[in-house]
């Protein structure tokens, strides 16, 4: 058995750069938030890190699918940035669909957490579904 490792720089700059974009993502939606997720995540709120975790795994799932395509870094940015406007306006969905949601989420309402964060894996899903060659 031969093992090759001539995939490896490939496979280190389009982990590196879905990492980074998995990390700006994050920053973004943070911002996006009226709530401080982080300090409520810190502070042992369960509905933060539902509603947290769902949307970065909303976003990773496209991207997923991005990197198994893309034909180049730019190519990859370009489908990156689109998963992460379907995800934006999940969360925008999500406000409408679950009035008060940031103050739900800051009490711990983890009903209202689990709705935004099966909303954002859907729209993650689709959007991956929907990527085509």
């Amino acid at each position: 058995m031969t093992i090759s490792m001539t995939g490896l720089p490939a496979f280190l700059l389009y982990f590196c750069v879905g990492f980074a974009l998995i990390a700006g993502f994050a920053v973004a939606y943070l911002r996006l938030t009226a709530h401080d997720e982080i300090a409520l995540i810190r502070n042992g709120n369960l509905s933060a890190a539902i509603a947290f975790g769902g949307n970065v795994v909303g976003f990773s799932v496209p991207l997923e699918k991005a990197i198994e395509q893309a034909s180049s870094i730019p190519d990859l940015v370009i489908w990156a940035v689109i998963a992460m406007l379907i995800q934006f306006g999940a969360y925008g969905f999500a406000r409408i669909v679950i009035p008060e949601l940031s103050r739900k989420i800051e009490e711990d309402r983890i009903p209202s957490a689990a709705m935004l964060a099966v909303i954002a894996i859907v729209s993650g899903t689709l959007a991956a579904a929907s990527m085509t060659e």
